[in-house]
């Protein structure tokens, strides 16, 4: 069953990151395009850098699963962030399905964030790495 748990967390993890990943390298690619979406939410376009930085290393950072707990509730409240900056009030089905998406990233982050990066991480190995030894009584 372990086993199963740790699979089920490493891919969680590798979902978010390859959503999170891209998403702020992409931004890079699309500044100005980027910058005028913000602007047209009311949002300064300085803010942008801090939210490519927020998804490029959140999002590489629970791909190999170091200090998860945090970079996960981080990603958490940046995501529903977004949700109040641009998806509140959705004008149409598809912002509502975007709308709808966000949440439930934000409720798989804060299940990262409560349960951990699982033994299939760096985490796991640096806990390993540091665990008591037991000396066995040789009897």
């Amino acid at each position: 069953m372990k086993s199963i748990q740790n699979a089920a967390v490493l891919l969680a993890r590798i979902f978010v990151g390859a959503w999170f990943l891209p998403s702020g390298i992409e931004k890079i690619g699309q500044y100005a395009g980027t910058v005028g979406y913000m602007a047209s939410n009311g949002v300064p376009g300085s803010l942008l850098p801090l939210a490519i930085a927020t998804e490029i290393i959140c999002g590489a950072l629970l791909l190999v699963g170091w200090k998860t707990r945090p970079f996960a509730l981080l990603l958490a409240g940046y995501t529903l962030l977004t949700v109040l900056l641009f998806h509140l009030h959705p004008a149409n089905a598809v912002e509502k399905i975007i709308q709808m998406a966000e949440l439930v990233d934000a409720g798989g982050l804060l299940v990262l964030f409560a349960h951990g990066a699982g033994d299939w991480s760096l985490d796991g190995l640096l806990a390993r790495r540091h665990a008591p030894k037991t000396v066995s009584a040789a009897g």
